[in-house]
């Protein structure tokens, strides 16, 4: 196993094989923002969602991780993150991120996107295309010879740019034969700090982005993330490769 700043490099092969995770997991996110309608619960989407998994003949990767109880993290509105299927009813103007993790032949694959439901207020469409756009600035930076930083560095300024906050207390991760490798990639920091990229590396990138305060709280279940303040909150997600031609996106169902 080949690592560089203790980060594991991935062979053709292996990257080939997170190639074909990252299509079956997008076509599975495709097919669960389809079945996404007012009036349903956070726990019938994660039903839907185990049944599309199981359709596609892989394996969650939440379902059970650290006694995670769901197949998918639902968090909606001011949910950042992490959010437990449950009771919560969906409404027309709500936001609901859907962060969803596969196994295949043993390799990981994880992907994250904020859906509006209905009509929502342009302010809150604002907070979903800034976040959105800051992940692709993200990725835009993850090459050989960058500096690991520099993809936070491209985050963040990107939201604040926009009059929003970058969430601090949760962060994106290397990915492989694990769901969480080395490194951490936070979504706020200087550029040109922290360990060279280089070619073989792959990432899920996933910049969590608030309307108000950066701050968040985890709630009694022990697992939900909301805003301190109660504002919205969007997220999004791609697993992504280092390769000769710059970052090849895995996972692109958006």
């Amino acid at each position: 196993m080949k690592t560089i700043q203790g980060i594991r490099i991935k062979d053709a092969n292996e990257v080939d094989i997170l190639r074909k995770a990252g299509r079956i997991l997008s076509s599975i996110v495709v097919e669960l923002q389809g079945s996404l309608t007012s009036g349903i619960t956070t726990k019938d989407i994660d039903l839907k969602a185990e049944e599309l998994i199981r359709r596609h003949k892989v394996v969650s990767a939440f379902k059970g991780y650290r006694g995670f109880p769901g197949s998918a993290c639902i968090s909606v509105n001011e949910g950042v993150v992490h959010g437990v299927p449950g009771n919560r009813i969906v409404k027309d103007g709500d936001i609901v991120s859907l962060d969803l993790g596969i196994v295949y032949e043993g390799y990981y694959s994880d992907t994250a996107v904020t859906v509006a439901i209905g009509d929502i207020s342009p302010e809150v469409r604002r907070l979903l295309e800034v976040a959105q756009a800051s992940l692709l600035r993200g990725i835009e930076q993850a090459r050989a010879a960058n500096k690991l930083s520099d993809i936070s560095f491209a985050v963040q300024s990107f939201v604040e740019m926009h009059g929003f906050s970058v969430v601090r207390d949760f962060v994106g991760h290397g990915i492989g034969r694990a769901l969480h490798e080395e490194p951490e990639i936070p979504n706020y920091g200087r550029a040109g700090q922290g360990p060279v990229l280089a070619e073989g590396m792959v990432f899920a990138i996933e910049p969590m982005v608030n309307m108000g305060s950066h701050r968040t709280k985890v709630l009694d279940d022990g697992w939900t993330v909301v805003t301190q303040d109660g504002k919205p909150s969007a997220h999004f997600e791609h697993t992504i490769a280092i390769t000769s031609n710059g970052p090849e996106i895995l996972t692109s169902s958006f």
